[in-house]
């Protein structure tokens, strides 16, 4: 049984319906991306970005995981498995995988302003004036531009011990998780599924220049 690390990204999760980061003009869904993912710009406008998190927590509830994440979660049968993913969706969760560290955090919970270790389940619609147990207002459980990735240790170790490692629909440009890869061991394999690669193929990495949905089956058929 292997220790495998699986670093995941939008690519991921685009398949599946789920809107990536932002466009190439650097809008998120028309809006400027430090309006409504900094601790700065909730506190200008909590309302509008309590709404932009709505809107993505309900479309996130109509979608379901594509055959990538089934795939991966498959892999648990024979290894033992860790995804650690940028990914703020459960889509993870719901194909099966068990062991999934969420870096920038999670839609589909919330958390208190005033405990940042008050975290609840949320599947509604999160509003103005819905406060904690102490009643302080609640915001969105994501790690916001700005703030601290309290994960990424825990992400260093994971990759660290890892006998392989799957890439996948991630760029890697995004830091601190693209500094994840230098943890790992110098005779770790590396699988980079990405349909354009921003790495080459060497004799330790083995590119897979396909969308997720297709790449990562092959890459697990592989590894099993």
């Amino acid at each position: 049984m292997m220790k495998i690390a699986v670093l995941t990204g939008a690519g991921v999760s685009a398949e599946s319906g789920i809107k990536t980061f932002r466009d190439s003009g650097g809008l998120w869904e028309g809006h400027d991306v430090m309006e409504v993912a900094s601790p700065e710009g909730f506190k200008r406008n909590p309302e509008v970005v309590l709404d932009f998190y709505n809107q993505r927590r309900r479309q996130l509830l109509t979608v379901q995981p594509n055959p990538a994440h089934r795939a991966l979660a498959a892999l648990e049968k024979a290894h033992d498995v860790a995804i650690i993913t940028q990914n703020v969706d459960d889509l993870h969760e719901r194909a099966g995988s068990t062991n999934v560290i969420h870096l920038h955090g999670e839609l589909l919970k919330a958390r208190s302003t005033f405990d940042e270790g008050l975290v609840m389940e949320w599947k509604e619609d999160l509003n103005w004036g819905d406060v904690c147990e102490n009643n302080h207002q609640l915001r969105p459980h994501i790690v916001w531009f700005g703030e601290m990735v309290p994960m990424i240790e825990v992400a260093a170790e994971v990759v660290e011990k890892a006998d392989a490692i799957i890439i996948v629909g991630t760029s890697m440009q995004v830091y601190p998780a693209a500094g994840l890869i230098q943890y790992a061991k110098p005779d770790a394999q590396i699988y980079f599924v990405d349909p354009k690669p921003s790495i080459s193929e060497s004799k330790k990495i083995m590119v897979f220049a396909e969308k997720a949905s297709i790449g990562v089956p092959k890459v697990v058929e592989l590894l099993n």
